[in-house]
């Protein structure tokens, strides 16, 4: 036989096919995942545990641990079914801050009125993944000053002051970046509220003026 008339050597076998999913993994790997997806397993239980106890009426467990589920409930996985209730929030509520400013010429000056709760509202718009912070912040620290003052604003409990004392931390922290020059003395809070218009399929009147709520003047 010539040389150049050689049998061709016989075709590798193709590797078998590998299995689909983790069985397809080498064994670390299938370890890893199977670590992975039981961590992912007990975190999700865990949460709809502390869920559960949120929402559960109160019993042992939840009074037991109680700051516990709160601090891992607030402020993220809140639960509000204000959407679901009878009488569903019909205003729009707007929170807006002043400041006496002593400037860095000695001057004493009193600024306009700022929206806070426009800037947040900005803020959030049009974005894919908002602040949750920036969304409630704001508008849950009127809501703990509202809920323990009267309609005079005097705290009504020992939680008065330290809401007075948080809504005021909140107001100094957006107006400190505005007035780098100057001290601020003293800050004044108020509320603007608004119902919302009745649609112009309803027959139903609605007062739409804007009714102010404010507050004393608190030094800084």
């Amino acid at each position: 036989m010539d040389a150049n008339e050689r049998e061709p050597a016989a075709a590798t076998p193709p590797p078998p096919p590998r299995a689909p999913g983790i069985a397809g993994l080498s064994t670390p790997y299938r370890a890893l995942a199977a670590l992975a997806l039981g961590a992912v397993g007990v975190a999700a239980c865990t949460h709809l545990a502390f869920v559960f106890l949120h929402v559960a009426p109160s019993n042992t467990v939840s009074k037991q641990h109680a700051r516990t589920v709160d601090a891992w409930i607030y402020p993220e996985f809140e639960q509000n079914w204000k959407l679901f209730a009878p009488n569903p929030l019909q205003q729009n509520i707007a929170v807006e801050v002043r400041a006496q400013v002593r400037t860095a010429a000695g001057e004493l000056v009193t600024t306009d009125w700022r929206n806070l709760s426009a800037e947040d509202g900005a803020a959030i718009r049009r974005s894919l993944l908002p602040s949750h912070t920036e969304q409630n912040e704001l508008r849950r620290a009127w809501d703990f000053f509202t809920g323990s003052h009267d309609e005079e604003n005097k705290p009504n409990g020992e939680r008065g002051e330290l809401s007075e004392q948080y809504l005021r931390r909140i107001a100094v922290d957006r107006l400190t970046p505005d007035h780098p020059g100057g001290d601020i003395l003293r800050v004044q809070l108020r509320s603007a509220t608004t119902a919302v218009a009745a649609p112009e399929w309803s027959d139903e009147t609605t007062d739409t003026e804007t009714y102010y709520r404010e507050l004393p003047w608190w030094t800084v």
